[in-house]
């Protein structure tokens, strides 16, 4: 089997659905699909080894000017291909550039448009690559959000296309109208020509059937999946081992810093955690990507922690590589990420419980599923401070429960969620398009 799978880089950020589609490429690989991952808007980037080809389509400079300027949509190809050059793009989006909200918009309904819109002779170009490089049996799409190119996708090479949805609709609410609206009909119009939908969690298949009126013979749920290889294979020993006059229970947050992933919840609960007599003296531990454009939001939040008189029991690690991120990980007692959205995944749960740490998620989205799947930790209401403080307290205070939900969370990402049962499920769905 031939499989073409477009991913979409984010401008040099570690992003969850680029950082799936590269576990999951890696995965089909070993077992012997000939797979290549694709990236469009910019290169990705991964904690990972990349195994995605070294070219951008649709490049996130080329189509934004092509959006901004109509000369840009008849420049010659020598000059497409410097703007589309994977070093170029990531000197670009190295800079803390700011797009308006606006023009944002209309960009992606642009986009949504294909061969109708500014950006018709980037849809032209791929579909040229893919019948003629590639020659693919499958075409896989990492969300809706680039699938103008589908309609000719499946002219050109007539070919079954899947799309895998992953949280379109955070970006897609947060669109201003008329763009918002102008997306959905787009979108609507391309459900039509979709084979299938790939989705992680049934609570997801539930929701995104009634947000893009998908039909549910459409939808094949494919349960998430991270490389545990380079976990170790036992609990590690935490801080709540030592005597009690000496240990410090430790929270930690691993995800992008910005406000949708909770990060001021977390700062509000462990403040009101600290003031609990029993947990005088716990530590909160922040990792994760800081992006320019929320700088002043993850300050702020630290200027609180401060202001508390807590400037010795937080730290923030930065954005972590591989190996740091697995001995952040494995310094934890328990973790919690308690976005503000109902979350689609959850791949930063998955990859606490490998590390043997339980969680401490809202009461939402994916993350009820994820936890009674793997009876790796405690939810909570969300968007509720107190309540996250409380539940933390009482996680922190149990500590055989606490080592219970530990060995179980880790037994079943290691057993059940891991990169290759992840691939050999999504293989067997694409089994049901492809004939080979």
């Amino acid at each position: 089997m031939k499989v073409a799978y477009l991913t979409a880089g984010a401008a040099g950020m570690y992003c969850g659905s680029c950082m799936h589609d590269n576990t999951l490429a890696a995965a089909l690989g070993r077992l012997g699909v000939d797979i290549q991952l694709i990236p469009t808007y910019t290169p990705i980037r991964t904690d990972e080894n990349d195994v995605s080809v070294d070219r951008v389509f649709f490049g996130g400079v080329n189509v934004f000017l092509q959006q901004r300027f109509p000369l840009f949509r008849r420049i010659p190809a020598w000059l497409d291909r410097i703007l589309d050059r994977p070093r170029f793009i990531r000197w670009v989006t190295s800079r803390a550039i700011e797009i308006d909200p606006k023009e944002l918009g209309g960009l992606t309904v642009s986009m949504l448009k294909g061969e109708h819109g500014f950006q018709r002779k980037e849809v032209r170009r791929l579909c040229q690559w893919l019948a003629s490089s590639v020659k693919p049996d499958l075409v896989v799409l990492t969300n809706v959000l680039i699938g103008g190119c589908i309609p000719e996708i499946k002219r050109k090479l007539n070919v079954p296309v899947l799309v895998t949805l992953q949280g379109d609709d955070v970006f897609l609410d947060q669109l201003v109208e008329p763009f918002k609206s102008r997306a959905f009909e787009e979108i609507q119009r391309l459900v039509e020509c979709v084979d299938g939908f790939v989705v992680n969690s049934r609570y997801y298949a539930d929701f995104i059937e009634q947000y893009f009126g998908i039909h549910g013979d459409k939808l094949e749920i494919v349960p998430l999946g991270i490389d545990t290889r380079d976990f170790h294979q036992s609990v590690p020993k935490t801080t709540l081992t030592q005597s009690a006059p000496t240990r410090q229970p430790t929270i930690g947050y691993l995800a992008r810093l910005a406000p949708e992933k909770g990060l001021h919840v977390l700062v509000d609960a462990f403040i009101e955690l600290r003031k609990k007599t029993d947990m005088g003296n716990a530590q909160l531990r922040v990792a994760g990507w800081l992006g320019e454009q929320n700088r002043e939001y993850a300050e702020t939040e630290f200027a609180k922690l401060r202001a508390a008189g807590l400037a010795d029991a937080f730290h923030y690690a930065g954005a972590v590589s591989r190996h740091e991120k697995i001995e952040f990980l494995e310094s934890l007692d328990v973790f919690s990420v308690p976005t503000t959205y109902a979350e689609a995944k959850g791949l930063y749960v998955l990859e606490s419980l490998a590390a043997g740490v339980p969680v401490v998620q809202p009461e939402h989205g994916a993350f009820p599923e994820l936890l009674t799947a793997t009876g790796g930790g405690w939810l909570t209401t969300p968007g509720d401070p107190v309540a996250l403080a409380e539940t933390l307290s009482v996680a922190l205070a149990d500590r055989e429960r606490l080592s219970q939900f530990a060995a179980a969370g880790r037994a079943a990402v290691h057993e059940r969620f891991n990169a290759d049962a992840m691939g050999s499920n999504t293989l067997e769905v694409y089994g049901k398009y492809v004939v080979v």
